[in-house]
Protein backbone atom coordinates (compact mmCIF):
# COMPACT_ATOMS: atom_id res chain seq x y z
CA UNK A 1 0.00 0.00 0.00
CA UNK A 2 3.01 2.32 1.09
CA UNK A 3 5.07 1.50 -2.39
CA UNK A 4 1.59 2.19 -4.66
CA UNK A 5 0.95 5.30 -2.77
CA UNK A 6 4.68 6.32 -3.30
CA UNK A 7 4.67 5.12 -7.32
CA UNK A 8 1.33 7.20 -7.54
CA UNK A 9 3.07 10.63 -5.85
CA UNK A 10 5.95 9.95 -8.06
CA UNK A 11 3.55 9.69 -11.39
CA UNK A 12 2.15 12.78 -10.70
CA UNK A 13 5.21 14.68 -9.09
CA UNK A 14 6.69 13.80 -13.21
CA UNK A 15 3.56 15.03 -14.43
CA UNK A 16 3.44 18.42 -13.05
CA UNK A 17 6.72 18.79 -13.34
CA UNK A 18 6.42 18.42 -17.56
CA UNK A 19 2.94 20.78 -16.83
CA UNK A 20 5.69 23.39 -15.42
CA UNK A 21 8.25 22.93 -17.98
CA UNK A 22 5.91 23.54 -20.71
CA UNK A 23 4.18 26.65 -19.03
CA UNK A 24 7.26 28.14 -18.19
CA UNK A 25 8.49 27.29 -22.08
CA UNK A 26 5.69 29.15 -23.80
CA UNK A 27 5.69 32.04 -21.23
CA UNK A 28 8.20 34.01 -23.36
CA UNK A 29 5.70 34.47 -25.52
CA UNK A 30 4.09 38.20 -25.37
CA UNK A 31 0.95 38.47 -27.19
CA UNK A 32 0.51 41.44 -29.90
CA UNK A 33 -2.06 43.54 -27.49
CA UNK A 34 0.40 43.63 -24.65
CA UNK A 35 3.45 44.81 -27.29
CA UNK A 36 0.80 47.44 -28.61
CA UNK A 37 0.49 48.84 -25.25
CA UNK A 38 3.88 48.71 -24.29
CA UNK A 39 4.36 50.94 -27.56
CA UNK A 40 1.92 53.34 -27.66
CA UNK A 41 3.24 56.94 -28.55
CA UNK A 42 3.01 59.02 -25.57
CA UNK A 43 1.63 61.42 -27.41
CA UNK A 44 -1.44 59.33 -27.50
CA UNK A 45 -1.60 59.28 -23.58
CA UNK A 46 -3.75 61.95 -21.85
CA UNK A 47 -1.18 64.25 -19.90
CA UNK A 48 -1.74 67.65 -18.28
CA UNK A 49 1.75 68.10 -16.76
CA UNK A 50 4.36 70.15 -18.55
CA UNK A 51 6.88 67.19 -18.18
CA UNK A 52 4.68 65.09 -21.23
CA UNK A 53 4.90 68.33 -23.41
CA UNK A 54 6.83 67.90 -26.84
CA UNK A 55 9.61 69.85 -27.52
CA UNK A 56 9.17 70.70 -31.47
CA UNK A 57 12.78 71.65 -32.13
CA UNK A 58 14.14 68.05 -30.00
CA UNK A 59 11.70 65.62 -32.53
CA UNK A 60 12.92 67.69 -35.36
CA UNK A 61 16.57 66.92 -34.65
CA UNK A 62 15.47 63.15 -33.56
CA UNK A 63 13.47 62.49 -37.01
CA UNK A 64 16.61 64.29 -38.87
CA UNK A 65 18.84 62.18 -37.28
CA UNK A 66 16.75 59.22 -37.81
CA UNK A 67 16.27 59.98 -41.53
CA UNK A 68 20.30 59.29 -41.62
CA UNK A 69 19.81 56.02 -40.84
CA UNK A 70 17.15 54.62 -42.03
CA UNK A 71 17.84 51.44 -44.96
CA UNK A 72 21.68 51.71 -43.27
CA UNK A 73 23.00 47.99 -42.94
CA UNK A 74 23.18 47.49 -39.81
CA UNK A 75 26.94 46.75 -39.49
CA UNK A 76 27.67 50.30 -41.31
CA UNK A 77 26.68 51.86 -37.78
CA UNK A 78 29.52 53.60 -36.37
CA UNK A 79 29.79 53.55 -31.96
CA UNK A 80 28.48 57.33 -32.48
CA UNK A 81 25.26 56.58 -33.80
CA UNK A 82 24.19 53.55 -31.92
CA UNK A 83 24.79 55.46 -28.56
CA UNK A 84 22.67 58.48 -29.88
CA UNK A 85 19.66 55.61 -31.02
CA UNK A 86 20.08 54.84 -27.54
CA UNK A 87 20.36 57.87 -26.15
CA UNK A 88 17.07 58.68 -28.40
CA UNK A 89 15.53 55.13 -27.40
CA UNK A 90 15.89 55.83 -23.55
CA UNK A 91 12.52 57.88 -23.23
CA UNK A 92 10.75 56.23 -25.78
CA UNK A 93 7.82 53.49 -25.47
CA UNK A 94 9.43 50.31 -26.01
CA UNK A 95 9.77 46.52 -24.84
CA UNK A 96 12.27 43.90 -24.06
CA UNK A 97 11.38 40.45 -26.18
CA UNK A 98 12.93 37.28 -25.42
CA UNK A 99 13.32 36.13 -29.09
CA UNK A 100 15.71 33.06 -28.82
CA UNK A 101 17.44 32.15 -31.48
CA UNK A 102 19.14 28.48 -32.50
CA UNK A 103 23.15 28.44 -30.86
CA UNK A 104 25.70 30.61 -32.49
CA UNK A 105 23.31 31.50 -35.06
CA UNK A 106 21.07 34.31 -36.19
CA UNK A 107 18.31 32.07 -37.10
CA UNK A 108 15.20 32.02 -35.14
CA UNK A 109 15.07 29.39 -32.79
CA UNK A 110 11.80 27.27 -33.26
CA UNK A 111 9.82 28.35 -29.98
CA UNK A 112 10.39 31.55 -30.06
CA UNK A 113 8.47 31.86 -33.95
CA UNK A 114 5.37 32.80 -32.38
CA UNK A 115 6.94 35.34 -30.50
CA UNK A 116 7.96 36.94 -33.52
CA UNK A 117 4.67 36.57 -35.23
CA UNK A 118 2.99 38.12 -31.90
CA UNK A 119 4.96 41.09 -32.71
CA UNK A 120 4.52 41.23 -36.43
CA UNK A 121 0.86 41.22 -35.68
CA UNK A 122 1.40 44.28 -33.60
CA UNK A 123 3.74 46.46 -35.56
CA UNK A 124 1.06 45.74 -38.50
CA UNK A 125 -2.11 46.84 -36.96
CA UNK A 126 -3.04 49.88 -38.02
CA UNK A 127 -2.23 52.25 -35.02
CA UNK A 128 1.12 52.05 -36.01
CA UNK A 129 1.36 52.31 -39.68
CA UNK A 130 4.26 54.90 -40.75
CA UNK A 131 6.27 54.85 -37.21
CA UNK A 132 9.78 54.18 -37.38
CA UNK A 133 10.75 51.38 -34.71
CA UNK A 134 14.18 50.48 -33.90
CA UNK A 135 14.85 46.89 -33.40
CA UNK A 136 17.79 46.34 -31.32
CA UNK A 137 19.83 42.89 -30.94
CA UNK A 138 21.21 42.57 -27.27
CA UNK A 139 23.35 39.22 -26.08
CA UNK A 140 24.86 38.09 -23.01
CA UNK A 141 28.26 38.13 -22.10
CA UNK A 142 29.76 35.00 -23.31
CA UNK A 143 32.27 35.44 -25.38
CA UNK A 144 34.39 38.08 -27.08
CA UNK A 145 33.08 41.43 -27.68
CA UNK A 146 33.93 41.77 -31.17
CA UNK A 147 31.81 38.17 -31.90
CA UNK A 148 29.12 38.82 -29.76
CA UNK A 149 28.50 42.76 -31.78
CA UNK A 150 28.65 40.78 -34.97
CA UNK A 151 25.85 38.48 -33.64
CA UNK A 152 23.65 40.78 -32.15
CA UNK A 153 23.66 42.83 -35.60
CA UNK A 154 22.70 39.97 -37.66
CA UNK A 155 20.28 38.68 -35.17
CA UNK A 156 18.19 42.67 -35.59
CA UNK A 157 18.63 41.89 -39.27
CA UNK A 158 17.05 38.45 -39.14
CA UNK A 159 13.85 39.59 -37.17
CA UNK A 160 13.48 42.98 -39.59
CA UNK A 161 13.85 40.69 -42.63
CA UNK A 162 10.87 38.41 -41.12
CA UNK A 163 8.94 41.52 -40.66
CA UNK A 164 9.13 42.87 -43.98
CA UNK A 165 8.65 39.34 -45.63
CA UNK A 166 6.04 38.06 -43.43
CA UNK A 167 4.18 41.27 -42.57
CA UNK A 168 4.69 43.42 -45.57
CA UNK A 169 6.17 46.43 -42.96
CA UNK A 170 7.99 48.96 -44.97
CA UNK A 171 11.79 48.60 -44.43
CA UNK A 172 12.32 52.28 -44.07
CA UNK A 173 10.48 52.02 -41.17
CA UNK A 174 12.39 49.28 -39.19
CA UNK A 175 16.13 50.75 -38.33
CA UNK A 176 18.19 47.63 -37.19
CA UNK A 177 20.52 48.15 -34.49
CA UNK A 178 23.33 45.56 -32.58
CA UNK A 179 24.38 46.41 -28.83
CA UNK A 180 26.09 42.82 -28.29
CA UNK A 181 26.79 42.58 -24.96
CA UNK A 182 28.00 46.23 -24.18
CA UNK A 183 24.02 47.02 -22.64
CA UNK A 184 23.02 44.20 -20.42
CA UNK A 185 19.35 44.22 -19.16
CA UNK A 186 21.09 43.18 -16.07
CA UNK A 187 24.55 44.74 -14.93
CA UNK A 188 24.90 42.71 -12.13
CA UNK A 189 24.44 39.44 -13.77
CA UNK A 190 26.14 39.88 -17.19
CA UNK A 191 26.30 36.34 -18.56
CA UNK A 192 22.71 35.63 -17.56
CA UNK A 193 20.29 34.64 -20.24
CA UNK A 194 18.17 37.74 -19.58
CA UNK A 195 20.51 39.48 -21.25
CA UNK A 196 19.67 38.02 -24.65
CA UNK A 197 16.50 39.29 -26.19
CA UNK A 198 15.07 41.68 -28.72
CA UNK A 199 14.62 45.37 -28.12
CA UNK A 200 12.07 47.04 -30.01
CA UNK A 201 11.59 50.81 -29.57
CA UNK A 202 8.56 52.99 -30.70
CA UNK A 203 11.01 56.08 -31.88
CA UNK A 204 8.10 58.41 -31.78
CA UNK A 205 8.82 59.68 -35.49
CA UNK A 206 6.65 58.67 -38.66
CA UNK A 207 8.09 58.02 -41.66
CA UNK A 208 8.99 61.38 -43.68
CA UNK A 209 7.02 60.22 -46.92
CA UNK A 210 3.84 59.57 -44.78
Amino acid sequence: MTRSLSLSLLTIGAALSMTAGVALAGSDTVPAAQILNALKPKSATRGLSADTQVDPAASAKEASFLNTVRNRQTRSLSLGERQEIADIAATKPKIDLAIHFDYNSAEIAKGSTQAVQELGKALSDASMKGSTFVVAGHTDAIGGEAYNQDLSERRADTIKKYLVSRYGLNGSDLVTVGYGKTRPKDPNAPMDPTNRRVQVVNMDTKTASK
